[in-house]
């Protein structure tokens, strides 16, 4: 009998699960059982995608937009790319700089499967989104965690950005606003880092900003719109969280042309170009009102207020106050070595699994995201659901003593 795991590569067998993913398979598997349960782990918008998006594309498919497209993108949605860059970001990439892909994670496999060499190091900060740690070894590069807590709004100092840099390091990559923090890092955050890289000139910043339309301050600041940052810096973006597009699979990056075209030769052998009618509509939508986005960013902001409210009713539970994205990562390191008899919670993923054993709630743990103290809760839910499922918590996490 075949040795399954002598068959499968070393790659695929030191690669870990999306946590993410795991914690809807299981509440899928509760829900199969008869229980009623609220998932609070994935991070995928409930709101429908607005129906002029959704009519663009039906458009396209009766137009006969049902072919293969260039691979980094129909002229049409880079052209839109870039003055979405220039409107929105005071980035100058060109549309030849753009490449399109099949949503904002392909768009960082390619970048690290184009940058890195065995043994070139990336500096993260954490918590950070738990697919970079992966796709960074998978293309062999070593992640390298820059780590602030929740009593510093996990922001890393500019000191500790500047301690993590080696000759070895190829490029930093942060998000904000940030999933699983919600943090946004302002322009002095910003242009504080872009002082400390400014004398690591082999250093390059991939910026993820897919959360930029899910900002809750009065201004989103790409990195590369500072001056010394302008010809070192890719950024990252999408459809899926700022209009609700998750399952279009369409996301793009700006990029110096060298690098836009490395990543272009990666995607070419493995995916070819996105959609076409998904493209399609891709550009409507970042040419068109952008009302109903801004209508589901405020319908966010009520929901973030009604959660820390309501953890802040529960005793040892220490919350961060996102400013973007529709997450709290609160730190749960008082329930560390409780017990309600039968369970121990001894770390942050003893307390996600016994908050769905005991109360039919999906969260995620923040070991998923460099933090084993922390949670991470989606509230890309109703406010119902929010509220019933904060409830439960707060009950069985009284039992434990």
């Amino acid at each position: 009998m075949t040795n399954t795991q002598s068959v499968l590569s070393q790659r695929v067998l030191h690669l870990a699960e999306s946590e993410t993913l795991k914690m809807a398979r299981m509440a899928r598997e509760l829900r199969a059982l008869g229980h009623d349960v609220i998932s609070l782990s994935l991070g995928e918008p409930d709101f429908d995608t607005p129906d002029h998006i959704k009519e663009a594309a039906y458009e396209a498919l009766k137009a006969g937009y049902t072919k293969y497209t260039p691979v980094p993108g129909l002229p049409e949605l880079t052209k839109a790319v870039s003055e979405k860059f220039k409107r929105d970001n005071h980035l100058d990439y060109k549309p030849e700089q753009i490449v399109v892909s099949n949503g904002a994670k392909q768009s960082i496999y390619n970048l690290c499967q184009a940058l890195l060499d065995p043994g070139d190091e990336v500096v993260m900060f954490a918590p950070y989104w738990v697919s970079y740690w992966e796709i960074v070894k998978l293309s062999g590069g070593v992640p390298v965690p820059v780590y602030a807590g929740v009593e510093r709004e996990f922001k890393p100092t500019p000191e500790q950005l500047d301690a993590a840099i080696t000759p070895r390091t190829k490029f930093v990559l942060f998000s904000s606003p940030c999933n699983p923090t919600g943090t946004v890092f302002d322009r002095q955050e910003l242009q504080a880092y872009a002082d400390v890289l400014a004398r690591h000139e082999h250093v390059f910043v991939v910026s993820d900003e897919i959360y930029e339309y899910i900002n809750f301050t009065h201004e989103h600041v790409s990195i590369g719109s500072l001056p010394q940052m302008k010809s070192r810096t890719i950024t990252v973006n999408g459809f899926a969280k700022g209009f609700s597009m998750t399952g279009w699979r369409l996301g793009y990056i700006g990029a110096p042309k060298y690098i836009a075209d490395a990543c272009a030769k990666i995607q070419g052998q493995v995916t070819s170009g996105a959609a076409s009618f998904s493209q399609k509509a891709g550009a409507v939508a970042l040419m068109a009102d952008l009302g109903p986005t801004k209508a589901m960013r405020e319908a966010f902001r009520e929901r973030r207020d009604i959660v820390l409210s309501m953890l802040e009713e529960i005793p040892g539970i220490k919350a961060n106050h996102p400013e973007g994205a529709f997450y709290v990562f609160p730190d749960v390191t008082a329930f560390f070595g409780k017990t309600d008899g039968h369970t121990v919670i001894r770390n942050a993923d003893d307390f996600c699994d016994y908050i769905m054993s005991s109360a039919y709630v999906g969260l995620v743990s923040g070991s998923a995201f460099g933090d084993p103290n922390c949670f991470r809760l989606s509230y890309a839910a109703s406010e119902e659901q929010l509220r019933e499922a904060i409830g439960r918590m707060k009950t069985v996490l009284g039992r434990l003593r």
